[in-house]
């Protein structure tokens, strides 16, 4: 008996059940094998890798029929390495344990799915080599994530540190999952938040429904608190400190949705924002062109993992914030509430 091609992709077999009848076939099959999504059995379904047992050849939108089954090719993942890019890297610091960035808005951290250029691991491997080279980064993150300790969303801007090697990598992570790191964001919140302060303690978890979303799930969701302070009050937002104590994904725009005060620009949490007409032509354009959340990650403390000295580093919100938080000032109104100098310690 011949062994199987390792090139042949292997054939999954989905019969639609009675409870599915008429449904759209791409859903239909989702629902009926769970382990595939339906935007992944769309593609499968354009590229011809999804056939009927008998009968023609399937589109998205057909109709399910009861009893039908569709044999599915499931392609192998393809292999992602992470590869050196020259792309510019705004270094905060760097010596032979650490390097703390300042991440442009638009910059991912690491490859995705259908995005394996342009990442900043990519340009931090440029900038400091990989594993098997001395003052490189750290290989305990795997091929697609050296040196990567943690996160910032790729629309998020501000300051993120990666590891040079394992030690430094394994002392990072440990303080990052003891909560010992401390980071401390800038965030234009929809809304007037009436309170001085506050804190949103609230498990979140993926969304039931849509897979890119979070949200927050008191049954499976895991514990997240993050702390805010009010800074400013603007025309119908609220420029806001918030300090994580934990890191989930999504946690602050999770966090502060909740609470009825989504990000201005968030394109997952929020609607859309549109300036009263009322407003100066050169407000609106500035409102209408900010097209990602407006948060920015402002300050970091952590330890040297080999001197064990409390480092900490700032990084001012980039232009298109500052031109935004400008933008919704009311020039008439003294309205500073609280200095981020005095919020930014790391118990505020």
């Amino acid at each position: 008996m011949n062994p199987p091609d390792p090139d042949t992709p292997p054939i999954r077999s989905i019969r639609i059940p009675d409870a599915l009848d008429g449904e759209r076939l791409d859903k239909a099959l989702a629902s009926a094998d769970p382990t595939l999504s339906r935007s992944a059995l769309q593609r499968l379904l354009k590229t011809g890798s999804v056939t009927r047992a008998d009968g023609p050849p399937p589109q998205p939108d057909d109709k399910a029929m009861a009893g039908e089954i569709f044999l599915v090719a499931i392609p192998a993942p393809r292999p992602i390495e992470a590869r050196p890019e020259e792309i510019p890297l705004d270094v905060i610091f760097e010596d032979d344990d650490i390097i703390v960035i300042n991440k442009p808005a638009g910059l991912a951290v690491h490859a995705g799915a259908g995005r394996h250029d342009g990442v900043l691991v990519n340009a931090l491997l440029h900038h400091c080599g990989g594993p098997e080279r001395a003052g490189g980064l750290s290989g305990i993150g795997g091929a697609i994530r050296p040196g990567i300790v943690h996160r910032l969303d790729m629309e998020t801007s501000g300051l993120l540190v990666a590891a040079k090697n394992d030690q430094a990598h394994l002392h990072l992570a440990e303080q990052f999952a003891n909560h010992s790191a401390f980071r401390h964001y800038l965030a234009l919140a929809r809304g007037n938040l009436t309170s001085p302060r506050g804190s949103i303690d609230a498990p979140i978890g993926r969304h039931p429904k849509d897979r890119k979303k979070m949200a927050v799930e008191p049954r499976h969701g895991r514990h997240a608190v993050t702390h805010w302070q009010r800074l400013e009050s603007l025309s119908g937002f609220t420029l806001v400190a918030c300090r994580l104590e934990t890191g989930r994904t999504h946690q602050i725009r999770v966090h502060m949705a909740h609470i009825g005060h989504p990000l201005l620009g968030d394109p997952l949490y929020a609607r859309p924002f549109h300036p009263p007409p009322e407003w100066p032509e050169e407000r609106r354009e500035i409102v209408l062109a900010f097209r990602r959340q407006a948060l920015h990650a402002r300050q970091l403390t952590i330890t040297h993992p080999s001197t064990l000295k409390e480092m900490s580093f700032t990084a001012e919100p980039p232009e298109d914030f500052n031109r935004l938080l400008t933008a919704l000032r009311v020039p008439a109104m003294k309205n500073q509430l609280a200095s981020t100098s005095d919020y930014y310690i790391k118990n505020g």
